[in-house]
């Protein structure tokens, strides 16, 4: 295996789940890969179009060459843009041409990562033209295949697969986003902290703490005084800090303690996803 150590946790989270994604999909019928998921304006076909995109895009295919229709609601920003111009151009294929696209790119892709010597800091191309590195870009597609694979099983109701490593990608990549959550969209207050007490599959207990200057950590270490303490379960909260819910929706499932309207402000603004 050539694979730098660092990157072999995303290699295998990626792996877990596109071949989970494959078995959900393989028995459906037509017109079940229209069925719509909890990821707005995107059906069954439309996230197995996004996941087959990404990966042609990380083995260095060249994008399509496709012009988007003026009337998806859900596109509004270039990044939007960016990610659906691999969907839209799969939305007249088959079921067969689907699951055989989808099974020939996981092969490529398994190829690739099994003669992968790139150091982890070599950069590759990303999205809109940006460059990122390796580890970053594999990072994001575990994290991005698991979270899809979640959105499926939701609509095909085939719960599962809460704690596979994917799950704990995504748990890390969805806590670095919660600094920005608490100090700033949701506005907490200079030398203040709010406890997130998470139970279920992937469980954790992490403190924002923010400082004097508005800048804010996160830790493992309980706080004393939190202004806030917010628990809630595994599920819910990668649905929130995903956009797939909204608190209003899922509001039995938190329970609140200390600062009801500072928690209620963070849940609000709780997705960190684009």
């Amino acid at each position: 295996m050539s694979l730098h150590p660092s990157l072999q946790t995303y290699a295998d989270a990626w792996t877990q789940s596109v071949s989970a994604i494959s078995e959900l999909v393989a028995p459906l019928a037509e017109g079940e890969w229209n069925w719509a998921t909890p990821c707005p304006g995107w059906s069954v076909r439309d996230i197995i179009s996004h996941v087959i995109g990404l990966d042609c895009e990380m083995l260095g295919d060249p994008r399509p060459i496709h012009t988007l229709p003026r009337d998806l609601y859900h596109v509004k920003t270039e990044g939007q843009r960016y990610m659906e111009m691999q969907v839209d151009v799969r939305r007249h294929h088959t079921a067969p041409e689907m699951t055989s696209e989808l099974e020939y790119t996981i092969i490529r892709r398994t190829r690739q990562l099994r003669n992968e010597s790139r150091d982890p800091s070599h950069k590759i191309r990303g999205p809109l033209g940006t460059e990122q590195t390796l580890e970053l870009a594999m990072r994001m597609r575990a994290f991005d295949v698991w979270v899809h694979e979640q959105d499926l099983r939701t609509t095909l109701r085939k719960p599962g697969n809460l704690d596979t490593p994917g799950a704990f990608v995504a748990r890390d990549l969805l806590l670095h986003g919660l600094r920005d959550v608490v100090a700033k969209k949701a506005g907490a207050p200079a030398n203040s902290a709010v406890v997130f007490d998470v139970s279920g599959p992937v469980e954790f207990l992490r403190t924002v703490r923010v400082d004097a200057d508005g800048r804010a950590t996160v830790d493992g270490a309980p706080s004393l005084g939190p202004l806030a303490t917010l628990s809630l379960d595994w599920e819910t909260y990668f649905r929130l800090a995903c956009g797939r819910v909204s608190y209003a929706s899922v509001a039995d499932r938190v329970k609140i303690e200390g600062d009801h309207g500072l928690a209620e402000a963070i849940l609000r603004e709780f997705a960190v996803t684009p």
